[in-house]
């Protein structure tokens, strides 16, 4: 009995282009296929594996939880495939898109000063930075490396450790000149503590007292999903904040703002990590970046 061989990966990709176009027909166009074509290979997958991937009406089609399934894999799968054809065919020279994400403070005061010698190296890399304080997922292949900062989940990703940063409660001298200098953390609660919107584990401000690490609900008027936000409104003097001190190394030096609470604070480090996909297939212009990384801010 003869045995049809099933091309696998173009029914990934039909699949994909069905999903993303939101028809058969549009998938047909942008494949340069015949609706009936499509339509059949959509069937044929289905049979395969036993389980409805889409739902069609005369109007509408839409995936099931099945599907957005297969989708997620099959993107994976394909983009594995396509850096693996890449990682072989440029061994000797690095090239390619890099899509990298990081937050907002630390692209600016850390990752873009150091991409300009990283370029030269590799001209024939191309880079395209996601400067956002929000997680992308790396395991669904929104972007191919992550900077992440703080205890990582357990995930099949890979990591690599650039560094640590510590933390630091500070003002304003307008601010603390107008509501007083908090010599304690419970005078905090007379504050307008300015903090992230971050949903954490244990909410509050961390401190150490007499030996023993506590935290602190801290109340405020502004909350921010980044620290250059927070730092931008403890320097117009609206209140308190807690960010990490690379993003104040130098108002910190300058005056412009005041550390408070030194006594209190648990020092506590945020270990700082390049995340990506791993295994034996990284590809070359992902390795050659994040080892990059590695050899400048490991320094």
């Amino acid at each position: 009995m003869s045995v049809i061989k099933t091309d696998r990966t173009a029914e990934m990709e039909t699949f994909l282009s069905v999903a993303c176009t939101g028809s058969l027909s549009a998938a047909a166009r942008e494949l340069q296929l015949t609706p009936s074509a499509v339509s059949r290979m959509m069937t044929r997958l289905e049979k395969r594996l036993g389980v409805r991937l889409i739902v069609r009406s005369t109007r509408s089609l839409r995936l099931t939880s099945e599907g957005e399934s297969y989708a997620l894999a099959a993107r994976r799968i394909l983009k594995d495939l396509d850096d693996t054809e890449l990682t072989i065919a440029n061994r000797g020279s690095p090239r390619g898109k890099i899509k990298v994400t990081t937050a907002t403070a630390h692209s600016r005061l850390t990752i873009v000063p150091l991409l300009k010698e990283f370029l030269q190296r590799y001209p024939d890399i191309t880079l395209e930075i996601d400067v956002s304080d929000q997680l992308r997922d790396v395991a669904s292949g929104q972007v191919d490396v992550a900077i992440r900062f703080g205890q990582l989940p357990d995930s099949g990703l890979h990591a690599r450790r650039l560094g640590d940063t510590g933390r630091v409660v500070l003002a304003s001298p307008e601010y603390l000149a107008k509501a007083g200098k908090p010599q304690t953390p419970a005078d905090l609660a007379r504050h307008n503590c300015l903090d992230f919107n971050f949903r954490r584990i244990e909410p509050g401000w961390p401190f150490r007292q007499n030996g023993e690490d506590f935290m602190l609900a801290v109340k405020g008027n502004v909350i921010a999903n980044n620290g250059e936000t927070l730092v931008e409104l403890a320097q117009q003097g609206i209140g308190i904040t807690r960010v990490g001190r690379f993003h104040v190394q130098q108002a910190l030096a300058s005056g412009q703002l005041v550390a408070l609470l030194e006594d209190y604070n648990p020092q506590d480090r945020e270990a700082i990590h390049a995340v990506f996909i791993g295994g034996n297939n990284v590809p070359t212009r992902i390795r050659v970046f994040v080892d990059y990384l590695v050899e400048k801010m490991s320094t």
